[in-house]
């Protein structure tokens, strides 16, 4: 029985960091989401942001049923590249619990024209997001997320 319970053991600290550094991986696969984010404009990065989204991959923003596609994800963040070139989504923490990876971030930019028919006229906006990734067998299947664009359109517009 103790050379059983030695064997376990043995077995438990081999697996150990082999699943740590799947963890791991998870998050450097949704740091490629962030990293397009911060680059809409650029092809690179969208490219490699469709290598780890799956092919069925949705992004749920709010509950009419509205989701998108991979493909509608990034022609809509490109054009926030158009209208935001300075546009920067920064990783504040990220937090995982087995195949969901939580992230909290900030995204400021400032608009070169009117964003949601507000005119900055020149100011920026800093907000929060939250977004909720789901992981399986290294890319991204699902994404809900949570922007403060009422508070950026505040900013924007003076108030």
């Amino acid at each position: 029985m103790k050379q059983l319970k030695s064997l376990l053991a043995a077995c438990l600290l081999m697996i150990a960091p082999m699943t740590g550094s799947a963890m791991a991986d998870d998050k450097a696969t949704v740091q490629i989401f962030y990293d397009f984010l911060s680059n809409p404009a650029s092809q690179e990065h969208a490219d490699a942001l469709v290598s780890v989204i799956a092919d069925d991959w949705v992004s749920i923003g709010d509950y009419t049923g509205k989701n998108k596609s991979g493909e509608a994800f990034v022609g809509q963040v490109g054009g926030f590249g158009q209208l935001i070139p300075d546009l920067t989504w920064a990783v504040e923490e990220m937090l995982q619990d087995e195949n969901r990876i939580v992230v909290r971030s900030r995204a400021t930019g400032t608009p070169k024209g009117p964003l949601f028919g507000v005119d900055g006229q020149g100011r920026g906006f800093d907000i929060m997001t939250i977004d909720i990734h789901t992981v399986e067998d290294g890319k991204i299947t699902r994404t809900y997320h949570v922007e403060d664009w009422a508070g950026a359109l505040q900013q924007l517009g003076g108030k």
